[in-house]
């Protein structure tokens, strides 16, 4: 029962709010390695950034002409985000709209976004796959739909990411939720990526990367 209180409380505005005032930054302000590696080619258009957080990634997709629509449930994280922006210099913060809402709860507009970008988004099972679901039917026609995670094998690596094993997942199992006469499944794979673990180790991590193209 304590296990199920603390994992409904990690994603409520409250435990959101608390963690990022607890420090003046809580990610490393660079975007995501696999959203630059599968956006970097694409033309600029239309983008959604779910958990943009302090902002690293709509800002690096707004330099590159992208005009982004960045969702999160942390008031805090979407100030330090706006602040980001207008430091970037140019036209980036104009091209980019905070948006302050609780993904649970909240539907973006169906087929409006050319890419959609959900990086580490981890949730029990039945609220990811509804999250997800809806997430999908955001994308554009022709347009892709881009998730990372940790990936289970992290399970046995020095990450300290065993607190919620039942809240990983692997690309596999999101693209079986893909109706597949919508979407073509461009990626599903683990990927290796150099990090270092809590204890300031040098440890290889694995990212579950599901890219898929709206027919």
């Amino acid at each position: 029962m304590e296990h199920r209180r603390q994992r409904a409380q990690m994603f409520t505005e409250a435990a959101w709010e608390e963690r990022y005032q607890a420090k003046p930054a809580v990610w490393s302000g660079r975007p995501n390695p696999q959203l630059v590696a599968e956006a970097a080619g694409l033309a600029p258009g239309r983008a959604l950034d779910v958990g943009s957080g302090e902002g690293a990634d709509a800002v690096w997709l707004a330099g590159r002409d992208w005009t982004v629509t960045a969702v999160d449930i942390s008031t805090t994280a979407l100030a330090r985000a706006a602040e980001h922006a207008k430091a970037a210099g140019g036209q980036i913060a104009e091209r980019i709209e905070w948006t302050h809402a609780d993904l649970l709860r909240w539907s973006p507009a169906e087929g409006a976004y050319d890419l959609v970008s959900a990086q580490f988004m981890h949730l029990p099972a039945e609220p990811r796959r509804d999250l997800f679901a809806r997430l999908a039917a955001a994308v554009a026609s022709g347009g892709r739909l881009l998730i990372v995670g940790h990936h289970p094998h992290d399970l046995r690596t020095t990450a300290h990411r065993m607190h919620y094993p039942e809240m990983m997942y692997t690309a596999e199992q999101v693209a079986a939720d893909l109706d597949p006469g919508r979407f073509e499944v461009l990626v599903a794979q683990s990927r290796p990526r150099a990090a270092v673990d809590p204890d300031g180790h040098d440890i290889v991590v694995h990212d579950a990367v599901l890219l898929a193209r709206r027919r």
